[in-house]
């Protein structure tokens, strides 16, 4: 599985790893910012974005699919940032194969399972017509049919491009993330926990890292943790408090 990338920058080597449906384009005004101080590598993760697409998706195969990238470009044992599924993949490569990074920093997502909560995004997805679409406001119409926020259908057109044959197509595997949403929600688990440094970072709104999971699922496998909230911010920490979070990021890899 040959991941998509995009480098940047000079340093210290930081890769990141998106969230659900999304793709690394979602990180590029950050990582321009970090980049001044780190060497960043942007990743498209399996069936999202740029990457191919695969049958199979679940945490144990996307952390070999990033270790196969480290291992193919080279990369000095990097520190690994993930949000959302991207955390959790970040999360299951720090236990798998804790000797291959440096430090992991985790964005607004805890080890625990989740019930389904992607239900109505999955059904709209699903129902918007690519095929007879003539633009992409006419795909955005068809969203609002059933979803109402703005902010989320703009962030699910990100994922819409137009094919060679002038139709509009989705780069995630759609089919596959519905397939394996069960693997998706699964909790991170492992015998053995990480022991080095690692920083989850909250958004003071959200309500994927609760309290209880600090000393639950959170210090159980992570024993050089420390945890820090970011208040005013939703599950986007980085899109709606991106100085707070360079702020973050820079202070917990610079020591």
């Amino acid at each position: 599985m040959k991941l998509n990338y995009k480098e940047m920058g000079h340093g210290k080597p930081l890769l990141i790893l998106h969230g659900l449906f999304g793709t690394l384009d979602n990180w590029q005004t950050l990582a321009k910012r970090l980049a001044e101080n780190f060497n960043i590598f942007l990743v498209d993760l399996r069936n999202h974005g740029r990457s191919p697409h695969a049958d199979e998706h679940d945490y144990d195969v996307m952390a070999d699919d990033v270790l196969e990238l480290i291992e193919d470009l080279q990369i000095p044992t990097p520190a690994i940032m993930g949000h959302s599924m991207g955390g959790k993949v970040a999360m299951k490569f720090a236990l798998k194969y804790p000797t291959r990074l440096t430090k992991l920093i985790v964005v607004d997502i805890a080890p625990k399972a989740y019930p389904p909560h992607h239900d109505e995004i999955l059904d709209a997805l699903q129902s918007v017509n690519l095929e007879t679409a003539t633009s992409r406001k006419e795909i955005e119409d068809q969203l609002a049919q059933k979803i109402e926020d703005q902010e989320v259908r703009l962030f699910l057109l990100k994922n819409v491009y137009r094919k060679e044959n002038n139709t509009y197509g989705w780069r995630m595997n759609l089919d596959a993330l519905q397939k394996n949403y069960d693997n998706i929600s699964a909790a991170i688990t492992a015998d053995v926990p990480f022991k080095k440094d690692t920083l989850f970072i909250k958004g003071g709104r959200s309500r994927y890292i609760l309290p209880e999971d600090l000393y639950t699922s959170i210090e159980h496998l992570f024993t050089q943790v420390e945890i820090e909230t970011i208040p005013g911010a939703g599950h986007w920490v980085h899109a709606e408090a991106p100085d707070q979070m360079y702020d973050l990021v820079t202070r917990f890899l610079s020591v």
